[in-house]
């Protein structure tokens, strides 16, 4: 039997299903990240979140990497 949990996302405390016995159906799987926005998801929060705070946080990513890429630009 699939495992399904009720849960609440610690970024935004909305509650979703987590669906990590069937995870092709399970919300998160709409959203697909690389292996650093993983890095940093995971070193923020220890738990499931929400697609709309995964997205946000993918998007809050990649805004701190051009910055630190124009940073670092500017500075050689």
């Amino acid at each position: 039997m699939p495992s399904h949990e009720s849960k609440n996302c610690p970024r935004c405390q909305v509650n979703f299903e987590c669906k990590t016995g069937t995870i092709t159906e399970c919300q998160c799987s709409n959203v697909f990240l690389t292996e650093s926005e993983r890095n940093y998801v995971s070193e923020l929060y220890d738990d499931c979140l929400c697609v709309d705070c995964l997205m946000e946080l993918q998007t809050e990513f990649s805004i701190l990497n051009h910055d630190r890429k124009i940073q670092q630009f500017l500075q050689h």
